[in-house]
C-alpha cells in the first residue's frame, strides 16, 4: 500500500473520529448525561437490555461506577432495573421509553441525512467499507484492551 494513501485514510479516520466524539459530547449534553452515561444508553438501544455486569465490561468501569451510573440515568428515567427472570440474585437493566423517544428526536435527522451517504455508492462498494470499518474496529478494540491492562499514571506514581 502507498504511504501517501495511508496517510491520508489516516487522517480521514482521525477526522471522522473527531466528527463522531463532537456529536456524541453534544448529544450527550442536550440529554443531560455524560459520555459514559451516553454509551450505556447507545449499548442498551442496540440489545434492549443487559446486566449490570455486562455494562461494566462493556465500558471499561468498576461495578460500582456502573451503580451510580445507573442510579443517575433511572433518575433521569432513562433506564429502569428488573428482575432477571431465571436468577434472582441479577438484575436486567432495560432503557426506557422516555430514553428512546429523546433520542430520536435528536438523532431522526441525522439518521434521515444518513440515507444521501448510502445513496451515493454501489451496495459493491459500501460492502467494502463495511468491511474496513469492521477490521479497523476490531483493532481497535484490541487496543482499548491493551489500554485498559495499563495502570493510570497517577497510580504509577504512588
Amino acid at each position: 500500500m502507498s504511504s501517501d494513501i495511508a496517510a491520508r485514510l489516516g487522517d480521514i479516520v482521525q477526522a471522522y473520529q473527531a466528527s463522531v466524539d463532537d456529536y456524541d459530547r453534544e448529544l450527550a449534553r442536550l440529554m443531560g448525561v455524560n459520555e459514559t452515561d451516553l454509551r450505556c444508553l447507545e449499548i442498551l438501544i442496540g440489545s434492549k437490555e443487559a446486566g449490570p455486569s455486562e455494562l461494566a465490561t462493556q465500558l471499561g468501569l468498576t461495578s460500582g461506577s456502573v451503580t451510580t451510573m445507573l442510579d443517575r440515568l433511572a433518575k433521569l428515567d432513562y433506564v429502569s432495573r428488573h428482575p432477571h427472570p431465571t436468577d434472582r440474585r441479577k438484575t436486567l437493566v432495560r432503557i426506557t421509553q422516555r430514553a428512546l423517544t429523546r433520542a430520536h428526536e435528536l438523532m431522526g435527522p441525522f439518521l434521515d441525512d444518513s440515507r444521501r451517504v448510502l445513496d451515493r455508492f454501489t451496495p459493491q462498494q459500501l460492502e467494502l467499507v463495511a468491511e474496513f470499518l469492521d477490521v479497523n474496529r476490531s483493532v481497535q478494540n484490541d487496543h482499548v484492551q491493551r489500554l485498559r491492562t495499563i495502570p493510570e499514571e497517577s497510580a504509577r506514581a504512588r
